[in-house]
């Protein structure tokens, strides 16, 4: 996490241009989410939205939006960029049950979860499942366990899987690489799909 500050610092934000290039495959996924559901849609959360390079687009499809990261100059960034319809808030993403955020019927994770130790991913997980309405899907952006798992973090399907025992894992799709640069475009992503059990059926 203290990398992160460094690098918005040092203006090295390479994972800003992914949202473009990928924009196609990321709208089909989200075409996807909203096709289960009613108008309009409900709450999304975008855990670690950094100046919000995700944010403004769930709120332009109807989802009432609220952006959480846990870099100040990130959030500043994104609530100066609008739209004023969008929250943004400062916060940890292990943290996410001590903010007073409420309750949400869609999380989107991109390249957040993915950075943590275990310990941190179980902490987020537990953080998602106590905001999650019932019915609630999770959408997940993570690189593998790869070569480069050092440098640019990466989690196991097993890993994901193991961080949200509440949740049914329900789609993985091989993500889009183009517009991640080297190495992160050698890390395998994936797009992790995840919806909370009716525990009244378990």
């Amino acid at each position: 996490m203290t990398n992160y500050h460094r690098m918005y610092r040092l203006g090295l934000t390479p994972w800003e241009g992914y949202r473009e290039r990928a924009s196609g495959s990321v709208n089909a996924l989200l075409d996807r989410e909203e096709a289960e559901r009613g108008r309009p849609p409900g709450r999304a959360l975008d855990i670690g939205c950094g100046r919000g390079q995700y944010t403004p687009g769930l709120a332009r499809r109807g989802w009432q939006a609220v952006g959480v990261d846990l870099v100040p100059a990130a959030i500043e960034a994104a609530r100066r960029a609008g739209p004023p319809e969008v929250t943004y808030v400062v916060g940890d993403a292990t943290n996410l049950g001590g903010r007073g955020l409420g309750r949400f019927d869609f999380f989107l994770d991109v390249g957040c979860f993915q950075g943590f130790t275990e310990e941190q991913r179980r902490a987020q997980g537990r953080g998602v499942t106590a905001l999650a309405e019932p019915g609630a899907t999770l959408l997940m952006l993570a690189f593998g366990p790869t070569w480069f798992r050092r440098l640019a973090g990466g989690v196991s399907e097993a890993e994901v899987v193991a961080a949200f025992p509440r949740w049914e894992l329900l789609a993985v799709d091989p993500a889009e690489t183009a517009g991640l640069g080297f190495p992160m475009n050698r890390t395998r992503p994936q797009w992790y799909r995840l919806r909370l059990r009716d525990e009244r059926g378990t």
